[in-house]
């Protein structure tokens, strides 16, 4: 029996399961196979809820070499609305195979990010989970270059390690699409970057705008594409402009949730309404503002929690069998904002 106040050891453990010691180390380092009875096993894991009984951690390190921890390093991404989902993604799979995410926020500081590598290191890793904020190509800091790292919501510029990432161009597809399938012949687009940008969003999901216009038969009017920084006031602008032509769209494809909802304030400046005088789907999925709007949008959901699973999942494998680029599909969530078009007058 384990002492009063003590902390209990793998010996107490054995007592209370009446195996040896190294019974039970086989059960809780999963190794035992064949070797172990079910039944044997399931008294050593009743005994260990029993006793509550805890692994050391720091001996496992010392034995294995691997902390059982996975790095998680961001740049932002606390302070961005889609931070939960790419912490619980990675934490989620964490926890399914017996880790834990050790996350550090670096807010764009490169001394804060060195330090965070360096405490990294310092933890013994079992490797980096590297994300960013926005869907861009980044260059990995050097440090890294030696740890099993993965990029998550951005791309490797060098590819020397795999990198996840949203399907932008299959999403503004989808987005397209489906306004196309509610009659729309003359859609808008207001893209969330100016049209040098090289940013893999704002490029993707123009292209695959086009491409859905393309399929449907329906030109492409360079007329109907505003550009703009993703913001509530370039929605709004764009939409004024936009409706202000002498045939307006019926509908608009905004590159994202904030341009989504500067479109509705643009909309209703004007007088119209959302859907009865012009559809709006948006990209993000943002759930602080998408489903909150009046009414709810309809839009290309990021997968940010797949995207960090996925980065874990990878991080973990030792088959070596994921490519360097590994896009995940966007998915469109409806809601109440496409209409079928009407045929004007």
């Amino acid at each position: 029996m384990a002492r009063k106040g003590a902390r209990p050891t793998m010996w107490d453990v054995a007592a209370r399961a009446g195996v040896s010691q190294a019974t039970v180390s086989l059960v809780l380092n999963d190794v035992g196979g064949g070797r172990v009875a079910e039944a044997t096993k399931a008294r050593v894991l009743d005994a260990v809820r029993d006793l509550d009984y805890r692994t050391n951690a720091f001996a496992r390190t010392l034995r294995s070499g691997e902390s059982g921890l996975i790095g998680f390093i961001s740049d932002e991404v606390a302070s961005s609305p889609f931070a939960g989902k790419l912490l619980k993604g990675a934490q989620n799979l964490a926890w399914e195979t017996g880790h834990v995410i050790l996350s550090i926020d670096t807010y764009h500081t490169s001394e804060l990010e060195a330090a965070a590598i360096d405490t990294m290191l310092s933890y013994r890793v079992r490797g980096v989970v590297y994300a960013a904020m926005y869907h861009r190509v980044l260059d990995l800091p050097a440090a890294l270059r030696d740890v099993p790292t993965v990029v998550v919501n951005a791309q490797d510029r060098d590819g020397a390690v795999p990198s996840v990432f949203p399907d932008e161009e299959p999403g503004g597809y989808t987005a397209t699409r489906h306004l196309l399938e509610a009659g729309h012949r003359r859609i808008g687009m207001i893209n969330i970057q100016p049209a040098e940008s090289d940013l893999p969003a704002g490029i993707g999901r123009l292209a695959g705008y086009r491409r859905a216009l393309a399929d449907a038969g329906v030109p492409f009017d360079p007329d109907l594409v505003r550009a703009g920084y993703g913001t509530i006031e370039d929605g709004l602008a764009a939409t004024r402009s936009l409706m202000g032509a002498t045939e307006p769209p019926t509908a608009i494809f905004c590159g994202n949730d904030r341009t989504a909802w500067g479109a509705y304030r643009g909309l209703d400046s004007l007088g119209l309404r959302v859907p009865d005088d012009c559809s709006i789907v948006g990209f993000d999925n943002q759930e602080t503002l998408a489903p909150s709007l009046d009414p709810g949008l309809t839009t290309v959901e990021l997968p940010f929690e797949q995207m960090a699973r996925r980065a874990v999942e990878i991080l973990l494998s030792t088959q070596g069998s994921y490519p360097q680029n590994n896009p995940i599909e966007c998915s469109l969530v409806l809601r109440g904002s496409v209409a079928s078009a009407k045929v004007r007058e």
